[in-house]
Order: structure tokens, then sequence, then C-alpha cells
């Protein structure tokens, strides 16, 4: 039951995200204006969800976990009501930065929920499980969307998230279970919460592992920002075939995610990223070396991409679990400053791919190599401190 329900609230960052792109230039028609003005309501959405884990941080320290769920989730459905009756674009890209702000919550504290309830050695496997859900929902939300959008327009979208919201809401009243009591000695005064991020950021385990994993899902977004270009521009794909191959590339980021779980009973967190890592690294250097050799091909992209979201699924879960492990009384904040931090660096390495856009495939796969080699020697080289120390 607890999974399932950290799995819906998982599932509202794709649903937000994925499911009103196909409606895109059905906004643009009824709001007068056009795709670019459109999509600043994705990037305000960007901006809300990286930023606001920084606020629930605190808020799920000192007020236990569900009553700031709850508070956010009710901030999401009625941001989600405006933009179903938003009247012009600068409205809608002003409440889609409200609904960003109460996704938080629910991101926030799903993985503080995981760190309360579940010993460490068992962490892994549940965020394993829970990355079903982030896989499955990037694949289907666009397609429910475009129906909708075909049916009813482009409103209703935003009327299925409130009824979405609505549902969530009552299993979280009723169903879901307060793991950690409120604390009033968490502070939220501004100086108190950034010596406590800053205290937080100070930790190796954490430090280490939340930025290897945050590259590694860096050079994901650097994918998915330069996806479209390189399968449609570049090598002629319809958008069918790429509908296809963006559902097989997720289901190889599935497929690790799960298999994780199994190997986990025969190896540590620690020894699967040794390994693990470097084969994330080496399938950068087959997609760079392949589009220096022979220009950029699609089996010379295809099968290093595949391969790393197929890897890319044995990371996230290890490295989220291992960075939250040190944390007890203050995993909320934890959490927060993980997955603001990874959001920011993600945003940062998808700005610099379109800076970079040259008419190759290059700027993607220059990035990704880049991001899964500093992932790579993070592993490595915290994995040598620690050997260095036991000797």
């Amino acid at each position: 039951k607890i999974i399932f329900i950290l799995g819906a609230l998982s599932a509202f960052g794709p649903f937000s995200i994925d499911m009103y792109l196909p409606g895109f230039p059905a906004v643009a028609r009824d709001l007068g204006t056009d795709i670019e003005h459109v999509a600043l309501s994705l990037s305000s959405y960007f901006v809300g969800i990286s930023l606001g884990q920084l606020i629930y941080g605190p808020l799920v320290d000192r007020f236990g976990r569900k009553k700031p769920l709850l508070v956010g989730l009710v901030l999401y459905g009625l941001s989600a009501v405006g933009c179903a009756s938003a009247g012009s674009i600068g409205w809608l890209i002003a409440l889609r930065l409200f609904q960003a702000l109460g996704a938080c919550a629910g991101l926030v504290a799903s993985r503080a929920v995981v760190r309360d309830l579940f010993p460490v050695t068992e962490i892994a496997k549940v965020f394993s499980a829970l990355m079903l859900v982030m896989g499955v929902a990037p694949i289907i939300a666009p397609s429910i969307g475009g129906a909708i959008t075909a049916a009813f327009g482009w409103r209703s979208i935003f009327i299925f998230l409130v009824g979405f919201t609505a549902v969530m809401t009552v299993a979280v009243a009723y169903l879901f279970p307060e793991s950690k009591e409120a604390d009033p000695t968490v502070s939220f005064h501004p100086w108190a919460m950034l010596r406590e991020y800053a205290a937080i950021a100070r930790d190796h385990e954490f430090i280490t592992y939340g930025v290897a994993g945050g590259l590694s899902s860096a050079g994901l977004f650097a994918y998915i920002s330069a996806a479209s270009f390189v399968f449609m521009d570049l090598f002629g794909f319809t958008p069918l075939v790429f509908g296809q191959f963006f559902a097989l590339n997720a289901a190889g980021l599935i497929t690790g995610s799960q298999l994780n779980t199994l190997l986990l009973r025969k190896r540590t967190g620690p020894q699967i990223l040794r390994m693990v890592s470097t084969v994330l690294f080496l399938s950068t250097v087959a997609l760079v070396g392949s589009n220096l050799l022979w220009g950029a091909t699609p089996l010379g992209t295809i099968a290093p991409l595949f391969l790393y979201l197929f890897m890319h699924g044995f990371m996230n879960p290890n490295t989220a679990a291992l960075a939250l492990a040190p944390f007890t009384r203050n995993a909320g904040s934890a959490s927060a400053l993980l997955g603001a931090g990874q959001m920011l660096l993600s945003a940062a390495v998808s700005a610099l791919v379109s800076a970079l856009h040259n008419g190759t495939a290059m700027p993607m796969a220059g990035m990704m190599l880049l991001c899964a080699g500093g992932s790579w020697m993070l592993i490595m080289t915290h994995e040598r401190r620690i050997a260095t120390s036991i000797r």
C-alpha cells in the first residue's frame, strides 16, 4: 500500500511535464501566442520544482511528512484548476510555477518516508520499485495527454490532474502513515536553514553519491533535450518511430532498475556502482567514438544510448539510497537538497546542449561523456579513499 502511494506521488512529475506537451499547439492557438511562449510555462515549472524542494525540506522535518504533503497536494490541485481556466499565457506561466511548488511536496516527502520506514539495506530496493513508475509514466503520459486534448481540448488535461490530485489527497489523508513526528527544534530562519543545508553538503557520502547520481541524471537530460533533433531531423525518424524508440529506451531504464533489486541480494550498493558507473562511462565513450569515426548513424547512436539508460536504472536507486543513508532527523532536508541539486544540474546540462547546438549529435554525446566520466571518477575516487583508510 505504502509503495503504491509513493509510486503514485512519484508520477506527479512526469504527468505534469509530459502530459500537456501534445497540447502545446492548441494552447498557443487558444491563448493567442506562439509555441515559444507556451514553452515558458514548462520552464517556470522546472524553476519551481528545483527551488521549491529547498523550502519543503525543513517543512517535512519540522511538521512531519504528512501535513506538508497534504498542503502541497492542495496547492497543486488549486493551481491545476487555475491552469484549466487561464485566460492568458502570463497567467498559465505563473500558475505552472505554483503547481510545481505543490508537486515538490511529493518529491521531498516520498524520499524522506522511504528513509524513515525502511532499513538502509532496503532503501535502494524501494527506490528501484519506484523507478518502475518513474519509467512507465513518461511513456504513457504523452499518449494520455494527446487523447484527452483531441477529445476534450487542452484544458481538460489540467482537469484530469485535478482529479488525480483529489484521489491522491484522500489516499494520503486516510491510508498514508506518518513516518516521523513533528520536531519543533527545526528552525525556519534563513540562516538556520542555510547552516542545515551546509552541514548536509559537508557529509562526504552525501556529496559523493548525490553528485554522482546527479551527473548520471544530467546525462539522461542531455539525451532527452537533444533526442527529437537527433532522431527526427538527423536520422529522419517519423514521430511514430521516434516514439517507439523513446519507449524502447524507457523500457531499458525500467529493466535496469528492476534487475537492480535482484542484484542487491548478492552485492552491496557500492559494489554495484563501481561496476555500473564503469559501463555507463564506456557507453558514452562508444557514443562519442562512433560519432567521431563514422559520423552520426542510427545504430552507432541507439545502441550506446540504450546501454546508458539501462545502466542508469541501476545508478539512480543506489546513489539516492547511499546519499540519504547518513541522515535520520533531517532526512527531509537531505532529500530536498538532493532533489534540488540534481534538478538544477540537469537543467544546466540541458541548457548547455541547446547552447552548443551545431547541427550534429556531438553536443549531446559530448555532454553525456562529461557527465558519465565525472560520475565514474567520483565513485572510483571515493572507493579508493575508503580502501586506503581501511589499510
